[in-house]
């Protein structure tokens, strides 16, 4: 009996093994451990420029769109500053995955009340934007203060640092420093990740910062909004050129949505003026300066920052809404809710 050859698997095409863990999910797009070396960030670099000088048509109209916000701003109440911080902090924290309303957001904020089942650190974070956005020092000369993020005093000296990251971040965008305002922050948004700041999955920190540098020499305007014509200018990936290309258009879009904001603020102003001059009292134009200030006010938050008594409010609240001047918007018998109309 011959013997019989010995057994052979049949070939097969290399395969990376890893290939077969598809239930995994992928590594983050946007996510490398370091920065880039200095060569390649030079590179980077020359690809930001050339994206900016792509665009640069675009880069004047959308200067020009946060100039006339800038403008508006300083000329109008300091009320709208907050109000239009409020409504930004709202939207970004739809975009990082908090999901939490600008009606439950003025709730924390005015009144640190919170519903039962709501994320308490969710609530911080976007509590945290609403301020950064309102004012103070931006993140220009001291990042870590203006995030409110510092080492602990004692901690391992071999371990990662979070002032080591931020100096990697402020160095890289001290070598931008020729870029456009807004171009910059585009850069710097997305350079975030690469030095490490966002490791904990917070992309509100990312987004403020960038916000605030964005709109650096304005006079009124605290910040550049983003989110508030919807979220394009912070989507991750692509090439320089079409990062910047969405980060215009979003912003140009947010802008635009900003100046309607304050014209149908301004225009309810001249209208409610008029139908509550007959009105005695020091509670109706304190009233009046509430809503102009906060997109959403409830009857507990109108008493506490107009210090008015309880009755008072709740009397001239309905005034209003009979009026025709203010809805009310949660249609719910507690936590009641109004905004202008």
């Amino acid at each position: 009996m011959a013997a019989q050859p010995p057994y052979h698997a049949p070939e097969t095409p290399d395969q990376d093994p890893e290939e077969d863990l598809w239930f995994l999910p992928g590594p983050p797009e946007d996510a490398p451990e370091d920065l880039p070396t200095a060569s390649s960030q030079a590179r980077q670099l020359d690809d930001w420029r050339a994206a900016e000088a792509a665009h640069a048509a675009q880069l004047a109209r959308v200067a020009g769109r946060l100039g006339a916000l800038d403008e508006r701003l300083r000329r109008g109440p300091d009320g709208w500053r907050h109000r239009l911080a409020l409504i930004e902090a709202a939207e970004l924290s739809w975009f990082s995955g908090d999901r939490i309303g600008a009606d439950r957001l003025a709730l924390w904020v005015g009144l640190r009340l919170s519903g039962v089942q709501e994320d308490a650190g969710a609530l911080a974070r976007a509590s945290w934007a609403v301020r950064r956005l309102s004012g103070g020092p931006g993140p220009e000369r001291d990042l870590a203060q203006f995030l409110g993020r510092h080492d602990p005093e004692l901690g391992d000296p071999d371990g990662e640092r979070f002032s080591d990251h931020a100096g990697a971040w402020q160095a890289a965008m001290a070598e931008a420093d020729a870029l456009h305002p807004i171009s910059r922050a585009c850069y710097g948004f997305h350079l975030w990740a690469l030095a490490g700041l966002g490791q904990q999955g917070d992309r509100i920190e990312a987004a403020v910062t960038a916000a605030r540098l964005a709109a650096s020499e304005g006079q009124g305007a605290v910040f550049a909004p983003l989110a508030m014509g919807g979220a394009d200018a912070l989507r991750p990936g692509g090439t320089p050129d079409a990062r910047l290309a969405r980060w215009l258009a979003g912003m140009e879009s947010g802008c635009l949505s900003a100046m309607r904001q304050l014209d149908d603020a301004a225009a309810w102003d001249v209208r409610a003026r008029d139908a509550m001059a007959r009105l005695s009292g020091r509670t109706p134009p304190a009233l009046r300066a509430l809503l102009m200030e906060w997109p959403l006010v409830s009857a507990p938050m109108a008493e506490a920052m107009t210090g008015a008594s309880r009755a008072a409010v709740q009397r001239n609240l309905a005034w209003m809404e009979a009026q025709g001047l203010i809805r009310e918007v949660t249609g719910q018998g507690r936590f009641r809710m109004w905004r202008i109309t």
